[in-house]
């Protein structure tokens, strides 16, 4: 944050050479003296000596404000001894005041509990010697009136500079939050369409190109040539249907959850149509589970077109079962292979998206080599919508 700039009438050198001017003027009108003078006359000069090195260490009242004041008291005790003035007395109560107001804060709480001791010491002395009403206000008025109000006004300056401090410091960390949330928020949405766009998009065309090698590969009015064409064509249309959805949801500002219907586990004949039809043999052990939350079926869904399609492109040819069981609040997805293809990387895109998937709702997801080839398994949490 770029700080505000200092202006010229600011700066310690101005108050310094108009404290001394105006001090300066009021000795020389003879208009400044707060006592009786000393026993021996003094000229007005040393008083403006006196003067002239308070208001030079007013140049310090920024940069070390409390040596400033401590430097300054050997000249207030000489300005007392010769016979207080007023010019003297002020510059003294601004050094208190940019103590209190520049130093640190435990210099600004000493500063402040000394004068508070100062005030309770003389009246415990005017109680002790039985002084007057008049006396002891008099000696107060004297003695803590010029040292409080500085104290106090400087006090009251720095609660309210501190106080501005801290709200500004709470607005930069709301932007900061704010900031963080967004992007949080971006990254989060960037990668559930990640996650679609290879779930749903990649896998319709990683289908489609599977059963076109397939289908080059069969002679002419071959039996299976209409089930794959008929594959390749489902798939082009859900492909299609899927692209303009997510179209249509990253275009619209309304809430659009209810303009498309997530895939859900009652369409599974589809994707085993389209893993027979790409030359895998399925074999489907499925219970049907009841009413799912939307995100545990959706999740658990994809998770089975991600495991399939993964057994078409690594292990061509295999025999794959699809397993879906119910119980015990929770839902049990399992895909295994006994294909001896390429083994799917750990750290690739389907394993990831996957897991992600799995973890979007609480559940959990293991991947990996078992005794017939490649398993998937899913537990997801299964709770009320």
């Amino acid at each position: 944050m770029r700080e505000r700039p200092v202006r010229p009438w600011q700066k310690p050198v101005w108050h310094a050479v108009f404290a001394f001017s105006l001090g300066a003027l009021v000795l020389l009108k003879d208009l400044a003296p707060l006592e009786a003078p000393a026993a021996i006359p003094v000229s007005v000069w040393p008083h403006v000596l006196v003067l002239a090195g308070m208001c030079a260490l007013m140049l310090l009242r920024l940069r070390a404000p409390v040596p400033a004041m401590v430097a300054g008291w050997p000249l207030l005790a000489a300005d007392v001894a010769m016979g207080l003035t007023l010019p003297v007395v002020l510059v003294a109560s601004e050094h208190l005041y940019a103590a209190v107001l520049y130093g640190s804060r435990r210099a600004s709480r000493t500063i402040a509990a000394a004068v508070g001791l100062l005030i309770v010491s003389i009246i415990v002395i005017a109680v002790v010697h039985g002084w007057d009403m008049r006396t002891t206000t008099d000696l107060l008025l004297k003695a803590c009136a010029l040292p409080l109000v500085p104290v106090w006004w400087g006090m009251n300056l720095r609660q309210q500079r501190e106080s501005a401090e801290a709200e500004r410091a709470r607005a930069d960390d709301l932007t900061r939050i704010a900031a963080l949330d967004r992007d949080a928020a971006v990254h989060a949405e960037r990668a559930s369409m990640a996650r679609d766009l290879h779930d749903v998009i990649a896998g319709h065309l990683s289908a489609i190109a599977i059963q076109s090698e397939a289908l080059l590969t069969l002679p002419d009015g071959h039996p299976r040539t209409r089930t794959v064409l008929r594959s390749v064509r489902e798939n082009s249309v859900d492909a299609l249907a899927e692209m303009r959805a997510m179209i249509g949801l990253l275009r619209a500002d309304d809430d659009v959850s209810e303009r498309t219907a997530p895939a859900r586990l009652r369409e599974l004949d589809r994707l085993i149509r389209s893993a027979r039809a790409s030359g895998l043999d399925v074999r489907v052990d499925a219970e049907h589970p009841p009413e799912l939350p939307a995100a545990v079926d959706l999740s658990a869904f994809r998770i089975v077109q991600e495991a399939l399609t993964n057994a078409v492109k690594h292990a061509p040819g295999s025999r794959a079962e699809v397993s879906v069981s119910h119980g015990g609040g929770t839902l049990v997805v399992e895909v295994t292979d006994d294909g001896t293809g390429a083994v799917p990387n750990p750290s690739g895109t389907g394993l990831i998206t996957m897991t992600e998937r799995a973890q979007a709702v609480g559940g959990v997801l293991v991947a990996g080599p078992c005794a017939r080839g490649w398993r998937v398994r899913a537990e997801l949490p299964v709770e009320d919508e």
